[in-house]
């Protein structure tokens, strides 16, 4: 079968392949690309050949698959672009080499001056298995405030950083977050949810231009992986000029769709101000940057997670809810009633029945929406009946099974061996016939076929399998992670699938991911990535011109 354009044409790029899986169900051995689009398949290695012309470049790719390019549902690439210009202590591999990291900082550094660390860290990287304690922190940088986030939920920090920030011993703890104590009353630099982000508004972070930069190259980092769309999870109004300024620049080499934060720190007034005062709605942008929408977070992570349940190792918590579900339901209405699509994040189950609560009232005022408008980021942890209650009111999904894979050695701790093996149950979310979008939410590059290969097997990195009852086939994950978020960012007649008249996303790999052993995945990565023609990754330059 050969599928061509009407009228005569020369292809820029003719890449004949091994094998091409368009994620349409049929198999194609050719693909010609003019500009940005696809614009012919060939089931035939040879079928396009009369296309190509004097300009054309003719790519003999036999020994490659080919696939649509990777669509991230849920990631942080602004989070992970400053994570370059911090203290890298993510590479730490004990708690010495992460406070010595942090006192050769303060050597370079006028006292008083914030030092401010890489968030892509965590303690199941250290020796000791154990966050950073306030003392080696004093030790390690005494006259300079050090913030030490780990992650969008958790933070630890020095005395001068809780000084700056005006937190004594009598310091409340913030709703919805928690300011740590020793058992003397102490404090012990732990900082959760929210509390974190007291303590952050005092820090300054890089210069909007250093974040411009820093966006080109790792935004090339993900590139390199295979990834060809990331949906930014959330951001500020300051963050949205950084990534109109990379945009213009022509920095930018995987297309953004944006999340702008509303915070629950915000009065009602203040929230629905700030939504009215944006003076646009989702979908505004180009096929390189667009607003998605709204970002709210109802909970925290693995610390913090609203549970039905206590926590495992902590009887008397059960996690916390950050908005007051009525104020939630009005600024949601009023966002939707704008035609904003709203993504809120909801970990545990006690969020996920809170947020269906909230998304089925707001869907009750404001009438019918289009699928993906009101979206549920995560649900970790769920049952039946309120997967149930997602499918029925259109409320679909983005899961991250990295998460599992990062953080599950927590998990079994905090939440206990039964509720980790659940999380993420994608075999009971498809079987319900829910809409699901694939991503990652780990903040630094990561490999989608690692997930993809964590999706087939469970696997974590340092906790085993976890819940492999839960797995889904290879072919189903792909499918979550290019059709499944083309659909969530309404991008699905112009992204997610090798067809003509779409974008040309591409990825080739050296085998074939359907047909090779899953354990085979997880290192796999790409020979080339492709995105709307141009060409973000070719260390062979198996695409040359």
């Amino acid at each position: 079968m050969t599928c061509e354009p009407a009228e005569p044409l020369r292809l820029d790029y003719l890449i004949r392949a091994g094998t091409i899986h368009p994620m349409t169900g049929e198999t194609y051995h050719s693909v010609g690309v003019r500009g940005p689009e696809i614009v012919a398949v060939s089931a035939d290695v040879d079928g396009l050949d009369d296309l190509a012309g004097v300009g054309t470049v003719v790519v003999d790719a036999g020994d490659l698959t080919l696939l649509p390019a990777f669509a991230d549902s849920h990631e942080h690439l602004m989070e992970a672009s400053r994570n370059t210009l911090l203290v890298p202590v993510d590479q730490a591999r004990s708690v010495a080499e992460f406070t010595g990291m942090i006192t050769d900082a303060a050597r370079n550094v006028a006292p008083g001056k914030w030092i401010l660390t890489s968030i892509a860290w965590h303690e199941s990287n250290l020796a000791e298995n154990r966050l950073p304690t306030l003392a080696e922190l004093d030790a390690a940088a005494p006259d300079n405030p050090v913030l030490a986030r780990r992650g969008g939920h958790l933070a630890v920090v020095n005395s001068a950083a809780l000084r700056a920030a005006g937190i004594g011993a009598d310091t409340p703890d913030p709703p919805g977050g928690k300011i740590g104590r020793l058992a003397d009353g102490s404090r012990d630099g732990v900082l959760e949810a929210r509390a974190v982000y007291q303590v952050a508004a005092f820090a300054p972070g890089p210069s909007r231009a250093e974040l411009a930069g820093a966006l080109g190259t790792t935004s090339a980092a993900y590139a390199a992986l295979g990834v060809g769309t990331i949906r930014e999870a959330m951001i500020n109004l300051d963050e949205l000029l950084a990534y109109q300024d990379a945009r213009d620049r022509d920095l930018l080499r995987v297309r953004a769709r944006l999340m702008l934060r509303v915070g629950s720190e915000l009065t009602e007034d203040a929230a629905i101000a700030l939504i009215d005062g944006l003076g646009a709605r989702s979908g505004f942008g180009d096929d390189w940057l667009r607003i998605w929408g709204l970002k709210l977070v109802l909970d925290g992570g693995a610390e913090g997670a609203a549970l039905e349940q206590p926590y495992a190792n902590d009887p008397g918590n059960s996690g916390h809810l950050d908005w007051d579900p009525a104020v939630m339901t009005r600024v949601c209405a009023e966002a939707a009633g704008r035609g904003w699509r709203i993504g809120t994040h909801a970990v545990g189950d006690r969020a996920l029945r809170t947020l269906l609560d909230v998304y089925e009232a707001v869907a009750a005022q404001v009438g019918p929406l289009p699928p993906w408008t009101l979206v549920i980021e995560h649900g970790m942890l769920s049952d039946a009946g309120l997967r149930d209650r997602a499918v029925r009111g259109g409320f679909n999904v983005t899961v991250q099974h990295p998460v599992l894979w990062n953080m599950a050695s927590e998990m079994l701790v905090t939440w206990g061996p039964e509720r980790t093996s659940r999380v993420t149950p994608l075999d009971q979310w498809l079987a319900v016939g829910a809409d699901l979008a694939a991503g990652t939410d780990i903040v630094r590059p990561f490999n989608p076929m690692t997930n993809v290969w964590g999706m087939v097997t469970r696997a974590t990195k340092s906790a085993g399998v976890q819940g492999p009852e839960h797995a889904i086939s290879v072919g189903t994950a792909l499918e979550l992670y290019t059709v499944g978020t083309a659909a969530l960012n309404h991008e699905q007649d112009r992204l997610g699938s090798i067809t003509p008249g779409k974008l040309a996303d591409l990825v080739g790999y050296p085998v074939d991911p359907l047909a090779a052993d899953p354990d085979d995945l997880a290192e796999l990565t790409p020979a080339f990535t492709m995105a709307g023609g141009q060409v973000t990754h070719d260390p062979d330059k198996r695409l040359a011109k």
